[in-house]
């Protein structure tokens, strides 16, 4: 049932009380219904790395996946948007946490399906991939600016650890971009980066299970400055880094090595 229907039952109306049988304004409903896309883009991206596909199956899974996206977003009602005065609404009934965590999986799980692309874009443009390489960024850019907003709305602010892990995610988006974009978009996801890196910290002092977070980040970061022109290429070793997000994981040319911040180079 809705969250704002659950919160104000009393004992006294046990289940008598009138349930609307609506079941799209349940913030936790619209969680389920993500999570099994998101099931979805990590067979995906497991299958690709694993095994051989045809251009034409990733072609028509990518499709049928973002359209599977595009119809949770279009089929939300109009009070459940990612509009600032929404936020305020639901951080005025207490549930503005929910409200930023329903979001930041859906960011998330755009960005892990349209990762791929931000590889191929840069390797041989085409008006297709340019179009996923475009929305993987702005569903990272998107997640980084939910979470910004977060902290100014009180209330609304997200702590688990989980988010050092999408966090870490979207930073790579905004390297990808300081590699490849322009001058304006440079300055913007470098602005990012520095934010993000910021919020990490703040976390890590929560949760030291997020040092696997920053060596995350770390061995991604050497990974560009070993090869600008691989570092991005949806392989095995770039799966593991996108959903074992609670395992260490090793640099890309298979060398162990500790980390310090400082190396990120962003702060």
């Amino acid at each position: 049932m809705n969250e704002a229907t659950f919160l104000t039952m009393t004992r006294a109306q046990g289940f008598t009380v009138l349930v609307s049988k609506d079941r799209a304004s349940s913030l936790l409903a619209q969680m389920v219904l993500l999570n099994r896309i998101l099931s979805e883009i990590n067979d995906f991206n497991i299958k690709a790395a694993s095994t051989t596909l045809t251009e034409e199956y990733k072609t028509k899974t990518v499709a049928a996946l973002s359209e599977d996206l595009n119809t949770w977003l279009k089929n939300l009602p109009a009070h459940m948007h990612d509009t600032p005065s929404n936020l305020q609404s639901y951080a005025s009934q207490g549930q503005g946490q929910l409200f930023v965590t329903l979001y930041l999986g859906y960011y998330h799980y755009g960005q892990m399906l349209f990762y791929r692309f931000l590889h191929e874009d840069v390797r041989s443009y085409t008006p297709r991939t340019h179009f996923y390489a475009q929305q993987c960024k702005e569903h990272a850019v998107r997640l980084c600016e939910i979470i910004y907003r977060s902290e100014e709305v009180p209330g609304c602010d997200v702590l688990y650890s989980m988010v050092g892990h999408v966090l870490v995610i979207a930073s790579t988006v905004q390297i990808h971009t300081l590699l490849f974009g322009d001058e304006e978009s440079v300055v913007r996801a470098r602005a990012r980066l520095e934010k993000n890196f910021v919020i990490l910290t703040k976390l890590r002092a929560l949760w030291p299970t997020l040092d696997i977070c920053m060596e995350r980040l770390q061995a991604f970061h050497r990974a560009c400055r070993s090869s600008v022109d691989t570092s991005f290429c949806m392989d095995a070793w770039m799966v593991r880094f996108l959903v074992e997000f609670a395992n260490p994981i090793s640099d890309k040319n298979g060398v162990e090595r500790p980390w310090a911040l400082e190396e990120i180079g962003i702060c």
